[in-house]
């Protein structure tokens, strides 16, 4: 196979924990900052010293090594300082959103057997009535957002939030953070060695319909996805470059490149607890971040905010998009816009899981093709299978995607049966994650994306990929973004369905909906094109912004 790039191999991955990275800048670039929060700038020695305090906490509380610890936060200072305390310890983080429901908090929980949730007030209630479902004595830590403001912007949170924030905590066996602090004042740490197949961190990844899946991810994991992305984008982040960080912690994108991949390469962290476009825009012409990475709809939605109109975003060196698939158009809107404000980059998307962290294949730096999520990152390796076996099919056949490196997950937590399906040892000696996506190999090496496998539409005995009709309604000026599923048909077995939401300033008409199927019949097969076309004012996102397709599905399936 000929390779028009050198795939570089067997790089050093050091025998350490995330703490001790961490704990290595803080050497190496004591004075660099590591995370600012709304103006408030922590140096890396400053930060190390937050985390050993923090650690000293969850010691004198009783957490022990191999404890399960529930970081239920946004991306707030309390959040990082946490995650990395409870890996100075040899403990596991149990990473939740903390906008799940009750009973979704309550199943993490009691799966992660977790003897203490580090949450904030203003969730408190939720993961309140979730430890009481358990029926078990959980330490609950409180945090305050406004605790880590600066003074003036503390004040005005209180003040636009209320005062009834305060009051928390108010059941047994619950503290303030910063009382929490105080407890480990005299603890000692214990002496923590790295270990290979430790787990150090739990994601959780199918949530959206069924039960969750515990993700068991080790130090190396984290390390590794770290290391091997530095290599993969083709430039330092050097000490005193920027990560805009607004992906969240719960969530392997947001915890892996946003965070880790930063902090062990000495760049700073501009932390965002939420999303919204004006916040963004405000960060990204205040902060100039040199990196910013996201799912596509954060970036379809830079393409509508005024504040950024003639903005200057030369500072911006690299853009990096994953967590969904970006559609052509999408893409070549984007790189207009960049383009348009001086940014000399164009977006790369990647690919990846939350079973092998994150991103594991990156579009590279000055080539792309069209519908490619690029080249696997080095010590990673993809092959194309016929799904469900170890057939392996030659390039340009479509098949399951597998791969294999150092970022890797252990497995589901207590989940064999899912983890023997999903990490199979084949004939060649090596575990190979199976995705469940579709996607083919060029003889070049380039990966290309097809579809979830059980995202396909089956109608009338042909298989049709959803992404594909996304990617022409998206490129349409009336569309804003789109989602196609499959609906149950007596007869059609399945039948096709597309849901869109049209731009501002455009409405539902039937002539709208026409020149959408006269758009669609240029490029798709007849037996594929959309039944039924059904205009929303939004549709559904999962917890990190992606389309919840699966929730369509359920609302489609109950008519």
């Amino acid at each position: 196979m000929k390779t028009p790039f050198k795939q570089r191999e067997h790089l050093d991955y050091p025998e350490a924990t995330m703490y001790q990275m961490v704990e290595k800048m803080s050497k190496t670039y004591p004075d660099e900052i590591a995370y600012e929060f709304y103006g408030k700038k922590v140096k890396y020695k400053d930060f190390v010293q937050r985390i050993d305090r923090c650690a000293r906490a969850f010691v004198a509380m009783g957490i022990k090594p191999g404890d399960a610890v529930t970081l239920c936060m946004p991306n707030i200072p309390q959040a990082l300082e946490c995650f990395y305390a409870v890996n100075r310890i040899g403990a596991v983080a149990n990473m939740v959103h903390p906008l799940s429901a009750k009973n979704e908090i309550t199943f993490y929980l009691n799966i992660s057997e977790s003897k203490a949730v580090v949450t904030v007030d203003m969730f408190f209630e939720n993961v309140k009535a979730a430890i009481a479902e358990t029926g078990r004595d959980i330490l609950a830590v409180v945090t305050r957002m406004q605790d880590e403001l600066p003074a003036p912007l503390g004040l005005a949170f209180i003040f636009k939030k209320g005062m009834e924030y305060l009051k928390y905590p108010d059941i047994k066996n619950s503290i303030l953070y910063k009382n929490f602090i105080k407890k480990g004042a005299n603890a000692a740490l214990p002496d923590i060695r790295f270990e290979k197949y430790r787990t150090a961190v739990i994601l959780y990844s199918g949530g959206t319909s069924g039960t969750p899946k515990g993700i068991c991810l080790t130090d190396l994991n984290f390390n590794a996805c770290a290391m091997q992305a530095r290599e993969a984008i083709g430039m330092e982040f050097k000490n005193g470059y920027k990560m805009l960080s607004c992906m969240p912690m719960f969530h392997g994108f947001g915890l892996g490149m946003n965070i880790h991949t930063v902090l062990i390469h000495g760049a700073t962290c501009v932390l965002m607890p939420t999303f919204n476009k004006q916040s963004y825009a405000k960060a990204l012409i205040k902060k100039r971040p040199n990196f910013i990475a996201g799912v596509p709809t954060i970036f379809e939605a830079l393409l509508h905010i005024d504040e950024l109109k003639g903005q200057d975003l030369s500072f911006l060196s690299g853009m990096f998009c994953g967590g969904d698939s970006l559609s052509v158009e999408l893409k070549k809107s984007i790189d207009k816009f960049l383009k348009e404000h001086n940014a000399n980059i164009q977006v790369r998307e990647g690919y990846g899981l939350t079973e092998c962290v994150t991103a594991s294949c990156l579009t590279p730096r000055d080539e792309y093709r069209e519908r490619s999520i690029g080249i696997p990152f080095p010590d990673t390796y993809y092959q194309i299978v016929t799904p469900g076996t170890d057939d392996v099919l030659l390039p340009g056949q479509e098949g399951e995607i597998i791969l294999r490196g150092p970022t890797v997950m252990t497995g589901y937590l207590k989940n064999p049966e899912e983890t023997a399906n999903t990490l199979r040892k084949l004939s060649d000696g090596n575990i190979w994650l199976y995705t469940g996506d579709l996607g083919y190999m060029d003889e070049d090496g380039y990966v290309y994306f097809r579809q979830r496998i059980k995202r396909m539409i089956i109608t009338n005995g042909y298989n049709v990929y959803p992404s594909q009709i996304e990617n022409i309604l998206d490129g349409m000026d009336e569309i804003s973004y789109s989602c196609v599923i499959g609906v149950k048909d007596p007869r059609r077995m399945q039948r096709v369905r597309a849901y869109v939401v049209p731009v501002d300033g455009v409405k539902e008409s039937e002539e709208l909906k026409e020149k959408i199927l006269a758009e669609l019949s240029q490029h798709v097969a007849a037996y594929a094109m959309p039944k039924e076309i059904i205009f929303r004012d939004e549709l559904p996102k999962t917890l990190v912004g992606k389309v919840a397709y699966r929730l369509l599905e359920e609302e489609a399936n109950k008519e």
